[in-house]
């Protein structure tokens, strides 16, 4: 019986494990880590020019000033579906061995641009005259609304790219003694001619049956119910918490939250930003920065929890030993030393309470933020800031946010400690047995 259960056991592990290697999904994480610091950077102007600026200044002044974070805004958030489309594009065809993967970012870039409307409806800057132009590329269709179709332009522009490319018949000979770059151009030639045109007859048989671009329409279709469903409470709580649960068995969460939950939570806190640099209300609670501040301090599990346990409440040398080792990186978010040296890994009664409690902390923030008393994620930070200091930058301020944490981190305390209690006996009892 016990054969069978490790045999069920290792299977999953390894069905997990393949789907964290994934091609398209190990693509699309190396992406977003590419550019998630020109969201950070975006998040620190944001704050710069809404919180900073107007201690310092008012009026025709303070709006002078606010051209900095605003010029940085359109360098990293406007433009962030023009970054991601050839920054998978980039890592798909270095994953697939494509011998030329910067010609596949920039066909990429090339294929999204071809998928835009020809035609926009802009706005003066008074607000009262609404024409319709040609020739124009908005930061409507540049930014944050058009990930998701970077994301899928990315990835199917390169696969046609890459298949074409392998068809002997379509590669051009230049012969001996051509620079290297130039016999790659030329061998992309004709798949790219053939692979953009495509795109193009598509974009032309949109426009004339539904008069709609690719664009709108993947935003429409199949970007903003995917959005609705994971980062509402039960989609989050439900992929979040999948993610840890693969995390006790040495699967990183990233393979769910990285590929299911990033780009969907990035989206959120990049309107927050739009919005909180704009003055109006942000419209979302679950937001990457969100996470990091309120289910995840000290890590994935938020074992910063543990760590406060251990240190208040346990006797048991090994875990303290592993805690004074732990704490140090803990503080920055990064907690293997716990998940791999107490461990947590594999160890039933922590693999409890390292699932439940960010649930649990979630359900708190989000209804604390929801109330009114917490202010909602405004600042993209990095996931590597400490506890209490990440809450107060996230919410672009608010001092309420850090007594949230605290609070949070006291009942992960109470949460763990019974959990740490039992894992303390089972090693005793495991260390006696083995003497």
């Amino acid at each position: 019986m016990e054969t069978q259960k490790s045999s069920k056991m290792d299977k999953f592990v390894e069905i997990a494990s393949k789907l964290g290697g994934q091609i398209h999904l190990r693509s699309l994480r190396d992406a977003f880590a590419t550019i998630m610091p020109l969201f950070i950077l975006a998040g620190l102007a944001v704050m710069v020019n809404n919180v900073l600026f107007p201690w310092i200044a008012d009026g025709d002044t303070l709006v002078t000033l606010q051209q900095f974070g605003n010029s940085i805004t359109n360098g990293t958030l406007n433009i962030a579906g023009l970054l991601l489309c050839p920054a998978i594009a980039y890592f798909l065809s270095k994953n697939r061995l494509f011998e030329n993967p910067i010609s596949a970012a920039l066909m990429a870039l090339a294929t999204l641009v071809v998928m835009m409307p020809l035609s926009v409806s802009v706005t003066s800057v008074s607000g009262d005259v609404e024409i319709v132009t040609s020739g124009i590329l908005t930061f409507s269709n540049l930014g944050t609304s058009s990930m998701f179709a970077g994301i899928i332009i990315g990835l199917v522009e390169t696969e046609l790219l890459i298949f074409l490319s392998n068809r002997k018949k379509l590669k051009i000979n230049l012969g001996e003694g051509v620079p290297p770059a130039v016999e790659k151009s030329f061998n992309v030639l004709i798949p790219s001619l053939i692979s953009i045109s495509l795109f193009a007859a598509l974009a032309l048989i949109l426009d004339i049956t539904l008069g709609k671009d690719l664009v709108t329409l993947i935003v429409t279709l199949i970007q903003e119910p995917l959005r609705g469903i994971g980062t509402s409470l039960p989609g989050y709580l439900f992929l979040y918490s999948l993610g840890n649960f693969l995390f006790t068995f040495g699967i990183h969460q990233s393979v769910i939250n990285g590929s299911f939950t990033e780009p969907f939570m990035t989206q959120n806190i990049t309107d927050n930003m739009l919005a909180f640099s704009n003055g109006t209300e942000p419209p979302h609670i679950l937001t990457a920065p969100f996470q990091t501040a309120f289910a995840q301090m000290g890590g994935t599990g938020a074992t910063i929890s543990l760590l406060v346990a251990i240190f208040l409440f346990s006797k048991f040398r090994p875990y303290r030993e592993i805690a004074k080792l732990a704490v140090a990186p803990g503080l920055f978010e990064i907690n293997e030393p716990v998940i791999f040296g107490l461990p947590i890994v594999f160890n039933l009664p922590m693999m409890i309470p390292f699932v439940v409690l960010p649930a649990l902390q979630t359900i708190i923030a989000y209804a604390a933020t929801a109330a009114g008393m917490v202010s909602k994620t405004v600042v993209m930070v990095p996931w590597i800031t400490p506890p209490i200091i990440s809450g107060w930058l996230a919410t672009g301020g608010d001092w309420r946010a850090p007594v949230l944490q605290v609070l949070l981190i006291a009942l992960g305390v109470v949460v763990y400690l019974p959990f740490l209690k039992i894992s303390e006996r089972v090693s005793i009892q495991q260390a006696a047995e083995l003497n």
